[in-house]
């Protein structure tokens, strides 16, 4: 299997990749996760919908989000009931793995001179052991790094595990008003990513956006626990987005850099891990805080936990790495 792999390899190592090689390939990965997430989205938006046409209250709806997020951690390809939205979003994920089997290299990363690879003919560790992926999470500055990216998001992610009961709730949208809203986040989420962060990473450090990303967080939870209306959830967004985005894309980035050339792909699977978690464990908490507290509750508890994350940044820096954000 290794030699049929080997011609879309050779002549194209990492450190070799020319520059129209590597903007090919950054664009179609981001085309092909643009792809996915739209397809996946176009299932979220019809769920809440049904399930409260079949009864569910949002109690309901938290455990149905919980069981979805510990299949999507555990990494079963569940599919439900055959809806036009399921059938597109299945070929359209297909038609992705082919893409990116074909037309993306092995490795994108450049070798490290501290990278620890493995002797030639030596055992290799195998991809189920779970103390190998552990080890990870021991290297320096590591465990802190990752605490920080999961309590940030933490908030975040209960309330938006939560944002179609409250769309239809709180804000009393219909499906295709609740639909506009969500492109309307899938948008800024697009320009903040790929235009936004990579203009600031020219100019600052990871540390400072870190910073900013949880002192905005702070700033949207504080106007959170006073929205009273769509329209003051819109004026939220941009703030949200951009902190979100942000501290996912930082964080991601020094994760990435403390690892090996090796343990690159691990390190990935980690950071993806946080999402599932989430979901895994924010629709029962969520659904519980919204029935107890109300909306507000989110904001609440976004102020403290990343008033929490910000006072350790600030009394502990990150460690500060020569290459930028990318």
């Amino acid at each position: 299997m290794q030699g049929a792999r080997a011609p879309r390899d050779q002549g194209q190592s990492p450190g070799r990749m020319s520059a129209l090689g590597r903007s090919s390939v950054i664009l179609l990965t981001y085309v092909l996760a643009a792809t996915e997430l739209t397809c996946l989205f176009m299932q979220f938006s019809i769920v809440p919908y049904l399930s409260r046409k079949l009864g569910l209250d949002s109690i309901a709806f938290g455990y149905l989000q919980t069981t979805f997020g510990v299949l999507q951690l555990l990494g079963g390809p569940v599919f439900g009931r055959i809806q036009c939205p399921a059938i597109l979003a299945a070929l359209a994920t297909l038609l992705g793995a082919v893409l990116s089997f074909t037309c993306i290299p092995a490795s994108t990363k450049g070798a490290k001179t501290d990278a620890q690879a493995p002797l030639p003919g030596g055992p290799r560790a195998s991809v189920f052991d779970l103390k190998a992926i552990a080890s990870l999470l021991r290297l320096p500055d590591v465990p802190r790094i990752f605490l920080v990216k999961v309590a940030s998001n933490c908030p975040t992610g209960l309330f938006m595990v939560m944002f179609s009961i409250i769309s239809m709730d709180f804000f009393q949208l219909e499906a295709a008003q609740a639909g506009y809203l969500m492109s309307f986040f899938g948008l800024l989420q697009m320009v903040t990513q790929g235009l936004v962060i990579g203009q600031l990473s020219s100019h600052f450090s990871e540390e400072v956006l870190l910073r900013a990303s949880v002192l905005v967080f702070i700033v949207v939870g504080l106007a959170m626990a006073w929205m009273s209306s769509v329209f003051h959830f819109c004026l939220l967004v941009p703030g949200l987005v951009f902190s979100l985005c942000t501290l996912n894309v930082v964080t991601d980035s020094m994760l990435i850099k403390a690892v090996s050339t090796s343990d690159t792909g691990t390190m990935l699977g980690l950071c993806a891990s946080v999402q599932p978690l989430l979901r895994t464990l924010g629709p029962t908490v969520g659904g519980l805080l919204y029935r107890s507290f109300g909306v507000p509750v989110f904001g609440h508890v976004q102020v403290a936990i990343n008033t929490l994350v910000l006072l350790v940044l600030w009394r502990k820096p990150m460690p500060q790495r020569k290459d930028k954000v990318r």
